[in-house]
């Protein structure tokens, strides 16, 4: 099908020259170029504004979110907090009142018999290491991740589950070992309290949540951790009881990956806000 260009249309007024014919109706089949800018009404031009061009514009996570807020993440930003504030505390005791309030808050066999839900509770007020540890840093990025996928109560859920299971899958046998004469009664009262099992489930858990090109190589690196930790066999029950939560963590792949899908369209929206 040609292209057919309309004829010219006749103009009311003579052409100021007549070597050249009017051409008026000509430009109208012509392409029309892109102008540079507009005319405001003294026909002086205005330069337009430069836009980036759609889809060129590379986005970048915003760094706030790495870090607990009190409305995104409550539960990390309380329990960090509190951490923070406890391990600050502990920073000006004595040594002695310090190993005290410690061996206090153990989750050891005794104290386990005796107040199992104290025990729980006041071993995940301390962190071994001191506030600058790396699993006092890993605690404050890994649980705000997971927390702004899952939600605080179920990312306390992980953490507690992690915690709690690892210590019992640790403890149990030593009380077992004890009663059956395999280890001596003092074994009933190690030292046992920290954050580093409820780290490790929620890095499980996390890790179900992220692409594969960064789920395997973080849960190869941290293995490897493990691993090593294991050779070394400075402190067996601890040592064990980290790929244990990792495991429980691995664990609740299904429920928090179905709970991350039931909170899409929320978590785009407050993206966009």
């Amino acid at each position: 099908m040609e292209r057919t260009v309309p004829p010219p249309a006749v103009s009311d007024t003579p052409s100021s020259d007549p070597c050249f014919p009017d051409v008026a109706g000509l430009l109208d089949g012509m392409p029309r170029q892109r102008e540079r800018g507009g005319t405001d009404i003294a026909g002086t031009p205005v330069p337009r504004t430069a836009t980036a061009a759609p889809g060129t514009r590379v986005r970048f996570p915003r760094l706030q979110r790495l870090l607990p807020t009190p409305t995104g993440t409550p539960f990390t930003f309380v329990y960090g907090a509190l951490l923070a504030v406890i391990s600050l505390v502990a920073a000006q005791l004595e040594t002695t009142v310090l190993h005290a309030l410690h061996q206090g808050s153990s989750t050891d066999v005794a104290h386990l018999v005796r107040t199992p839900v104290l025990a729980l509770v006041a071993s995940a007020l301390w962190i071994a290491g001191g506030i600058l540890s790396p699993y006092a840093l890993a605690l404050l990025f890994v649980l705000t991740a997971l927390e702004r996928r899952i939600g605080g109560v179920r990312t306390a859920g992980v953490f507690l589950l992690g915690h709690i299971g690892a210590t019992l899958a640790t403890e149990i046998p030593v009380g077992l070992a004890v009663v059956a004469g395999q280890l001596p009664a003092t074994s009933l009262h190690r030292l046992d309290y920290g954050v580093s099992f409820g780290v490790a489930a929620s890095l499980g858990a996390l890790a179900g949540l992220l692409r594969p090109w960064l789920r395997w190589p973080l849960l190869a690196l941290f293995g490897w951790a493990l691993v090593a930790d294991l050779i070394e066999f400075t402190d067996p029950l601890t040592d064990w009881g980290h790929p244990i939560a990792l495991t429980i963590g691995v664990a609740t792949w299904p429920l928090v990956r179905r709970r991350d899908r039931d909170r899409g369209p929320d978590r785009q929206s407050v993206a966009a806000s």
